[in-house]
């Protein structure tokens, strides 16, 4: 078969990857490529909303002032002030989309959320996430310009000197190179690498790995958001109780109904997420019960009609389950739900290898710091992904052509092999929820790093691997003998393991607590450590001091 060419490839289809397709110039051929179906992404899971200050008693400064409070010192302040002056335009190309969020007499509603100083959270109902990236891949289908690939793997990325040169493609039957002039990373989070996630199984980080293989630099991998309120019933997947909840007047409550936050946070249910989680993490490990595994949401101070109108999607999921919101608390516990860290990217998403770009949770943008403020993911996706919009590719330039290949590989994989990696994909996120979760220390990490070698170990004696890891140096391999579920298995286990190891190494390069990473063994925070972690191949090094500005000049 042909292999397509294009002037860029989009790597995901969650709201940035979409976004960002949408907003490239019109003239570009545009390959979108995705290992699910369009929409199928964490951006198709957010509940709570969009963040950005749209009315008079709101403005770009406090949403400014609010996203550094919650960044613990890490934000990026030129980063945090194109995000927020730009939320308003982002907001209304949505609705010209015709995305529905909800309405009071007429005028967007708004809700508050945690460590937000006013109501400023657009939403529709409790499935924001699911509203827009329907709405935009609908928008994606319409636009001749952009060609969708489902079910397909990207399993590395190209490069050829100091340039990224495209992506190396596995379809159903082939693994080729695919040219473009661009590439864009929009391949969501890695919430996969812990046992405990709200993130769906498609987040396996596959973007911020491949970009690492690649040599682009990479930030703060060890900051990953807690949520503090998954459902917690056995048998249930991890679903996210939103952060709106609680915005709308909802209490935690321990065993004896005891608002127990407070005694953590003067904010009590509305501080930053990563004080809450630590504060329901902390609760529980001074309860007598040894085998208490979870507080309750307590709905009661919110009216049923209120209830029903902005959560029915929570209820439904809460009462399959057997619980009643409406009568009786819901079981939560903490659960990862974003990672801070990503590929460092500037206000342009240019990563630092040349023509590679990504957007979203994929990215470091700054935005967020050692802890995102609640609602603003989705905002970065859409602010940063309209940054695009300006990209500018130079037709006279030719992509570098593939290297010949003699011999196409045939490539199999036997069921003990397939065992073999489902077995692996299980114990991995076990070890990182245990020894990278919401509390670390030196120990214990260094202990699961021994661990996760021996992983890597036995993934990398596999026959499969050896053959796949080959054909990717001079790629044209025939994969028509392996479903496409089995080698998406092992292109997220390979991705996963250089996760973990990432994760892992920078949680212990980090010595001290701040935002979404809290050490047991360096439990204050220290102002030295007011840098990033940067990370490119095997080396770990500190950025210069961060120093954020308290204001913005536009404001």
């Amino acid at each position: 078969m042909p292999v397509p060419t294009f002037d860029v490839l989009v790597i995901g289809s969650g709201a940035a990857g979409l976004y960002a397709a949408l907003c490239l110039p019109h003239q570009y051929r545009v390959g979108l490529v995705t290992k699910d179906v369009l929409s199928q992404s964490a951006s198709d899971w957010a509940q709570g909303g969009i963040a950005a200050a749209i009315t008079s008693e709101d403005s770009p400064l406090l949403h400014f002032e609010d996203t550094l409070q919650a960044g613990a010192g890490l934000c990026e302040s030129a980063a945090v002030e194109l995000l927020v002056e730009q939320g308003a335009d982002c907001i209304n190309s949505l609705v010209e989309f015709g995305v529905p969020f909800d309405r009071t007499q007429g005028q967007l509603a708004l809700t508050l959320e945690a460590a937000h100083s006013r109501k400023r959270v657009l939403h529709a109902a409790d499935a924001t996430g699911r509203a827009v990236v329907s709405t935009l891949a609908g928008a994606v289908r319409q636009r001749d310009n952009i060609t969708v690939f489902e079910h397909t793997l990207v399993l590395d990325l190209w490069r050829v000197g100091e340039h990224c040169q495209g992506a190396i493609v596995a379809d159903p039957q082939t693994i080729a190179y695919w040219p473009a002039q661009a590439v864009v990373l929009a391949t969501g989070g890695g919430g996969q690498i812990f046992a405990q996630t709200t993130n769906p199984p498609a987040s396996t980080g596959d973007g911020v790995a491949m970009a690492w293989r690649v040599g682009a630099q990479l930030r703060d991998l060890e900051f990953f958001q807690f949520h503090p309120t998954a459902l917690k019933i056995s048998g249930a997947p991890r679903f996210l109780i939103s952060e709106a909840v609680r915005g709308e007047g909802a209490h935690l409550i321990d065993a004896s109904g005891r608002r127990f936050a407070f005694d953590y946070h003067p904010q009590g249910e509305l501080a930053p997420r990563d004080v809450v989680s630590r504060a329901i993490y902390q609760h529980l490990a001074q309860q007598p019960d040894t085998e208490a595994s979870c507080v309750w949401l307590d709905l009661s101070p919110i009216a049923p009609e209120r209830m029903q109108y902005r959560f029915p999607n929570i209820i439904k999921v809460c009462q399959k389950w057997g619980i009643d919101p409406y009568q009786q608390p819901i079981p939560v516990s903490p659960a990862a739900h974003y990672w801070m860290g990503g590929i460092v990217t500037d206000r342009h998403s240019c990563s630092t290898l040349s023509k590679l770009y990504a957007v979203g949770e994929t990215a470091s943008t700054g935005v967020h710091g050692a802890n995102r403020l609640a609602s603003n993911s989705l905002l970065e996706c859409l602010v940063y992904g309209r940054q695009l919009q300006h990209l500018k590719l130079s037709q006279a330039e030719n992509t570098s052509q593939p290297p010949e290949t003699v011999a196409v590989s045939v490539i199999h994989m036997t069921a003990a092999e397939v065992s073999s990696l489902q077995q692996l994909r299980m114990e991995l996120p076990d070890w990182i929820w245990q020894g990278a979760g919401i509390s670390r220390d030196g120990a214990t990490l260094l202990a699961t790093s021994t661990a996760i070698a021996r992983l890597k170990d036995r993934f990398d004696g596999l026959p499969v691997t050896q053959q796949l890891l080959a054909c990717l140096q001079r790629p044209r391999g025939d994969v028509s003998h392996i479903s496409i579920e089995n080698l998406r298995l092992w292109s997220e286990t390979r991705n996963l393991l250089d996760l973990a190891h990432l994760i892992l190494e920078s949680a212990a390069f980090r010595e001290e607590s701040r935002g979404g990473h809290y050490r047991q063994d360096y439990p204050e925070t220290h102002p030295e450590w007011q840098v990033h972690t940067l990370v490119q191949g095997d080396r770990w090094w500190r950025s210069p001091p961060v120093m954020p500005s308290t204001s913005i000049a536009n404001c």
